[in-house]
């Protein structure tokens, strides 16, 4: 019997660290601990502190062990523009369910409602992020996650915006399910590799809505890009695969729903490109696959500048673009079949859905306006409809072979 009682002593005594931080650690304006920054310096590795409803003023919070914060009724954190509000610098942390608001501005210091650096397996979720300089800013991590923030500044100048969600040197992301505004770039990751970015909302940022360089191996998946300054920048990357997404009226001087800049080994499909000044606009890329996308009422369907070399276009619907393509090269080896276009004037004979003649989507016109813009005010002249007419029939200044071989009769489905 005594060994018994030895034995549970000394399992008591084991367990005793643990089972003492199971409780969470509360913060409010009644309890003995009324500071966040308090109860994370006092709290344990593996605690869980829970913030109450209230208003809090503080900033620089900084977490260095692993731990969970938890807000309930979503209490609000003011860090009274005088820096972060939340600097983690630990693995397995999660913050959830915060209103974190007026983040300190500088011209020299990133400032962010929530700065990750040298972290991995984190969580950042359900938390409100308004009048921020930053919103989450990640530094060499890995293994994140950042789930359903919404996250809002007060720009309307670059030079006084930083982005919502920002990415450098990390990997393994999962960006899904964020609403982001009024920000420099809705989401912008550099040298971010083996991620995921789904289901995101970025519209009326000042730059872009997504903006991605020298990141690998990533995915987007069914976010939408809406009245930004551009929608999406894709620069210095290869295996992208872009999916399901909506780039809607970006419009503007220098506008695209798309830019793709030397870019390799991608798929862009079942994407919908609407009422952009240009839908895509393509620079340096190879071996790109555009595949079941709508590229609908844009100014430019696609723009493809030089040294794009062996790219698929196919299954894609092109409908009532004012140009469907413009090309700056005379040679090509990129591939158009099975496309449908709204301007395709051919015929069918045989009923197979498949026109008889090829369709050149390169008009002249479009290579007039390229080279002189202010052309554009007669587009709908009957001179214009000569121009094209003469090209299609003998073209001379597009390659002879940029042709869609097999265009569709109906939109693809």
């Amino acid at each position: 019997m005594n060994f018994f009682k030895s034995c549970c002593t000394i399992l008591l005594f084991i367990l005793y660290p643990i089972l003492g931080t199971s409780q969470p650690i509360t913060v409010c304006s009644t309890c003995p601990l009324q500071s966040i920054e308090a109860a994370v310096s006092k709290a344990e590795a593996g605690a869980t502190i829970l913030v109450k409803a209230g208003t809090y003023q503080e900033h620089d919070i900084a977490i260095t062990k692993p731990i969970t914060i938890i807000g309930q009724d979503t209490p609000t954190i003011d860090g009274e523009e005088k820096g972060s509000i939340f600097r983690v610098n630990a693995d397995s942390v999660m913050i959830s369910g915060f209103r974190l608001k007026n983040v300190g501005f500088s011209h020299t210091t990133n400032y962010a409602a929530v700065h990750v650096f040298e972290s991995s397996d984190f969580t950042i979720s359900k938390n409100i992020m308004e009048n921020v300089f930053f919103g989450i800013l990640i530094e060499r991590s890995k293994h994140g996650e950042i789930n359903g923030n919404m996250i809002s500044g007060e720009s309307d100048a670059e030079f006084y915006s930083g982005n919502g969600i920002h990415g450098w040197n990390s990997s393994h992301l999962m960006i899904f399910n964020n609403k982001i505004t009024a920000l420099r770039d809705g989401i912008y990751l550099e040298f971010v590799d083996d991620s995921e970015i789904a289901e995101n909302e970025s519209w009326g940022n000042v730059r872009y809505g997504l903006h991605f360089m020298f990141s690998n191996r990533d995915n987007y998946y069914n976010n939408e890009f809406r009245e930004n300054g551009s929608g999406v920048a894709v620069m210095f990357s290869k295996f992208i695969n872009m999916r399901g997404n909506r780039f809607y009226k970006n419009w503007g001087t220098a506008s695209f729903g798309l830019l793709l800049k030397e870019i390799y080994d991608a798929e862009i499909e079942e994407n919908d490109f609407y009422q952009n000044t240009v839908g895509i606009k393509v620079d340096g890329s190879t071996r790109i696959s555009y595949k079941r996308n709508n590229i609908r009422e844009n100014g430019w369907a696609v723009k493809i500048a030089g040294g794009c070399y062996t790219n698929i276009f196919t299954q894609n619907n092109f409908s009532y673009n004012s140009f469907d393509l413009s090309y700056n090269s005379k040679m090509n080896d990129n591939k158009f079949y099975e496309n449908y276009w709204s301007s395709y004037t051919g015929y069918d004979l045989d009923k197979d859905g498949i026109g008889d003649l090829p369709f050149r989507p390169v008009k002249l016109f479009s290579y007039v306006v390229n080279r002189t813009p202010e052309t554009v005010i007669l587009l709908r002249s009957f001179f214009v409809d000569i121009l094209n007419f003469s090209e299609s029939v003998s073209p001379v200044f597009t390659p002879d072979n940029l042709a869609d071989s097999k265009p569709l009769m109906k939109p693809y489905q």
